[in-house]
């Protein structure tokens, strides 16, 4: 047994660094030095800076125990601090391997099936859960931001375009994937495919057998955990209010960053570029800490709301240093210190 250490290579740096190229030379195009932005950060106000630190963990926090209702719910014990510890290792994994928050959540999987075999099929039900409430909560904030920058006159052109149909995108992605959850057969014929595609791979010599048969197992206990979550109103109210807390922390880490820099903005504009930001964010580029298209998009967001180039570019970079870099060095300690401790019990069960 070993542990999955992080070893940087070649395109793991490369990428990163080229996305960081791509966004001094972005900021540029607005006639925005580096002094400029280094100027204002050095006037950052750390009490409201500090404040967001705080509530960027207690975001985490309440995340965790949104999902921990859904777990727990389906009958797979999960205390508070591994369900926190596990959504740190998930945000680690996301970070290097960005895939839509697929690699995250596979790794919450994985994590608990180690200690918990047969459960894959409920915590990959009790995941879909929260991701359903996700983007709900997504879309409910896209349309309320939307209305009320409308009523205020402050909205229009490319980013009303933009901000519809990102709301239509992901309300169809969210009916589709009901549906998936749905239909047990549709489901089977599409993990059947993706089987048979890397039997055809492997040119024979991939021997699949075991691994349809523990697929075919895991399918029926996430539908039939999916069938559960149908009468489990009290479970799903109790996620749902943490997740909305969580998400609420979320745009209010955004607004103190604003604050730290001694700029106020309105909290509709918040909700509207922050939903928008998290659904381009959400496309797997590959690029592992997505380092450039997160960047430009968020500070050509704060452009297109009247904010000044170099407030937006500074906000972005603040905010960027929390919500990456933090978070980065947050969860890989939380990944080695999980794996250090589990290769430990390993050994001593192996004495």
């Amino acid at each position: 047994m070993s542990s999955p250490k992080f070893k940087p290579k070649w395109k793991t740096l490369i990428l990163p660094i080229i996305g960081v190229v791509a966004f001094i030379v972005y900021i540029y195009l607005f006639n925005v030095d580096i002094p400029t932005i280094v100027g204002i950060i050095r006037q950052t106000d750390l009490y409201f800076y500090s404040l967001a630190i705080i509530l960027l963990f207690l975001q985490t926090f309440f995340f965790a125990l949104s999902w921990r209702f859904l777990v727990n719910f389906l009958s797979v014990k999960l205390s508070i601090v591994k369900a926190f510890l596990y959504v740190w290792y998930g945000i680690f994994i996301d970070i290097i391997i960005p895939a839509e928050s697929l690699s995250g959540e596979l790794s919450k999987v994985y994590l608990i099936a180690r200690e918990q075999n047969g459960t894959s099929g409920k915590v990959v039900a009790s995941l879909a859960a929260q991701r359903f409430i996700g983007m709900a909560a997504n879309v409910i904030t896209l349309l309320v931001g939307i209305n009320l920058l409308i009523v205020k006159g402050q909205l229009g052109g490319i980013i009303l375009n933009l901000a519809v149909f990102l709301t239509v995108v992901i309300t169809a992605f969210l009916v589709m994937l009901l549906l998936l959850c749905v239909k047990e057969e549709w489901t089977r014929k599409i993990i059947d495919s993706i089987l048979r595609f890397a039997e055809w791979v492997g040119r024979g010599r991939l021997k699949l057998t075991k691994v349809k048969e523990e697929a075919a197992q895991a399918l029926r206990i996430f539908h039939e955990s999916m069938k559960s979550f149908g009468r489990a109103y009290k479970a799903l109210f109790a996620s749902s209010t943490f997740f909305v807390a969580a998400w609420i922390l979320s745009l209010t880490v955004d607004f103190l960053i604003f604050q730290s820099v001694g700029h106020t903005v309105p909290w509709e504009v918040i909700m509207v570029s922050a939903s928008i930001f998290v659904a381009v964010k959400s496309i797997p580029i590959g690029v592992p800490f997505e380092i450039g298209l997160p960047e430009i998009t968020m500070t050509t967001l704060y452009i297109a709301f009247g904010i000044k180039p170099e407030i937006s570019a500074t906000v972005t970079i603040l905010n960027r240093i929390l919500t990456l870099w933090l978070r980065f060095f947050v969860g890989f300690a939380v990944q080695e210190w999980i794996e250090i401790k589990a290769i430990k019990m390993f050994n001593n069960k192996a004495g």
